[in-house]
């Protein structure tokens, strides 16, 4: 099975801010190849492209983007089979983002990797998840 690309439309509202990232960067936000979709790291970036100083609304804002990204596919959330989480400041910062793991994720859970990192593509950015879902048959 080849792979195809997730088309994230232009005016979509949670990546109309950072939609010229993909080309800019040369990446895919999602690629579905042999029954999977693997998410790119997904950032909190605001609809506008900003970035929010606290991590609680960054993490909130990835796993909502992720979402989006899902959804697009006709999948949710309890469709993610990995999630792998990147953290600057790990200790400090893994707690807000539980809090807003907490509120999209459910029994029965992927698996979760959590990794301390020292930074991301940009100062602000304090979290990252990547992500892959089984594709629907």
């Amino acid at each position: 099975m080849p792979k195809t690309i997730v088309e994230i439309p232009e005016d979509n509202p949670q990546f109309k801010g950072d939609h010229w990232t993909f080309e800019e960067y040369g990446y895919s936000a999602a690629v579905r190849a042999g029954g999977l979709l693997f998410i790119a790291g997904i950032v909190g970036f605001r609809p506008d492209g900003t970035i929010p100083e606290s991590v609680a609304e960054q993490s909130e804002l990835a796993l909502k983007r992720t979402a989006e990204l899902l959804r697009l596919e006709g999948l949710t959330m309890a469709d993610l089979v990995e999630v792998v989480s990147y953290h600057v400041d790990l200790a400090k910062n893994l707690p807000d983002f539980i809090a807003a793991k907490e509120r999209y994720f459910q029994k029965p859970f992927p698996t979760w990797t959590i990794l301390g990192i020292q930074a991301l593509a940009l100062p602000a950015l304090k979290i990252e998840v990547r992500s892959i879902a089984a594709l629907k048959a």
